[in-house]
């Protein structure tokens, strides 16, 4: 019989890269879904990279994101690992919990839908 190697990524302490759970994307695709529908968005993107997991969303295909969702982890136990990052670059919103950073989108769409 031969040997056994281990995997050299089996007890690895970081992971390669950060993604979203499904809850997480399901209520973000859920707003970017109703985005769509109002009219307001029409393109995302998202990115994963080792220290966090960003998704983009457009009004046009060609221009800079309108928001961006970042979740970095590394930052969870000081102000919070989910960030709201405005077209300009500036946090509108950090924290916690992914529905209270989305709350300015939310609003913002509760006024589109309102007029």
């Amino acid at each position: 019989m031969g040997t056994v190697t281990p995997l050299p990524f089996a007890n690895r302490a970081t992971p390669l890269q950060t993604g979203f759970d499904r809850a997480e994307l399901t209520r973000i695709l859920d707003l970017y879904g109703r985005m769509v529908a109002a009219g307001h968005w029409r393109d995302y993107a998202m990115d994963f990279h080792r220290d966090a997991a960003i998704f983009s969303a457009f009004r046009r295909a060609a221009e800079r994101p309108e928001y961006r969702i970042e979740k970095r982890p590394a930052l969870r136990s000081r102000q919070g690992m989910w960030a709201l990052v405005s077209e300009a670059g500036a946090i509108l919103k950090r924290g916690d919990e992914l529905a209270n950073v989305l709350a300015p989108v939310e609003r913002k769409l509760m006024k589109l839908v309102g007029d």
